[in-house]
């Protein structure tokens, strides 16, 4: 964990620099509505040098080089350098740095940092999530109309944008629905009980792989919508505490 705080640290001063001048980023296109940065290459690179630096046989999955084969392939860091690119874009100081650390398949390690506002959330199995130096918990909240329920908006095809908006107005008909466009603030905030759900589907596993451990370490549930599969890497999340997790899979898998 010490190491990766250092890493995440490390590339925050790139990204906060390159935040405050915003209008003079350089940005290429990468595909329909998805952005790559010259900030976010630059944040991996420098989180990739330091962790390979301590950890020289690990392997790697990162959002913008894709994987790095190690000579331990059991272990991988899992990283998105800048998630919520469009928020950083438009100058919305709503995006952050994940990185976690998988062994065997099984994430062990999670870190979200929120760099403009510093709010630094961490987790390690078995040892609980952490803003900082508080101990983080899911909210107590269980009846969906009293709760709060984020959720991400796929970019794909029709027919996957079509599923989300029945699911949209499927779950809007129980509880207040937002959208705030960043998948690992959204699970580090279930986390911190100032969310009570979220899901989303189309997600990568560096979107997802720290604050799945997160809210798993804060006493919630994360899960693939449809299954058991790992939602890591299932490509679709639900979150939540116990309740809420299942009343909303419940309404999702029902649409």
């Amino acid at each position: 964990m010490t190491v990766m705080i250092r890493a995440a640290e490390k590339a925050s001063k790139g990204l906060l620099r390159d935040f405050n001048e915003v209008e003079h980023l350089q940005v290429s296109r990468k595909g329909p509505s998805d952005f790559v940065t010259a900030a976010d290459k630059r944040s991996e690179k420098v989180i990739f040098e330091e962790l390979q630096k301590a950890k020289p046989d690990f392997s790697f999955m990162m959002e913008e080089s894709g994987q790095v084969k190690g000579n331990d392939p059991d272990h991988v860091w899992i990283i998105d350098p800048l998630d919520g690119t469009h928020n950083f874009m438009h100058g919305v100081p709503h995006w952050s740095i994940s990185i976690a650390l998988e062994r065997k398949g099984e994430v062990i390690a999670g870190l979200i940092y929120d760099c403009a506002k510093d709010e630094m959330f961490t987790a390690e199995k078995g040892g609980g999530a952490w803003l900082r130096n508080r101990r983080l918990r899911v909210s107590g909240r269980k009846d969906l109309e009293s709760c709060m329920v984020n959720f991400g908006q796929p970019y794909g095809s029709k027919e996957t944008r079509d599923v989300f908006f029945r699911e949209q107005r499927a779950v809007s008909d129980h509880v207040m629905t937002r959208r705030f466009a960043s998948a690992a603030l959204d699970l580090a905030y279930v986390a911190a009980g100032r969310i009570d759900g979220y899901w989303e589907r189309s997600l990568k596993p560096w979107d997802a792989a720290a604050g799945a451990l997160l809210v798993k370490e804060a006493g919630g549930f994360v899960t693939s919508i449809e299954n058991d599969d790992n939602p890591v890497h299932s490509g679709s999340l639900v979150a939540g505490n116990a309740q809420v997790h299942s009343d909303l899979r419940k309404i999702l898998k029902s649409v």
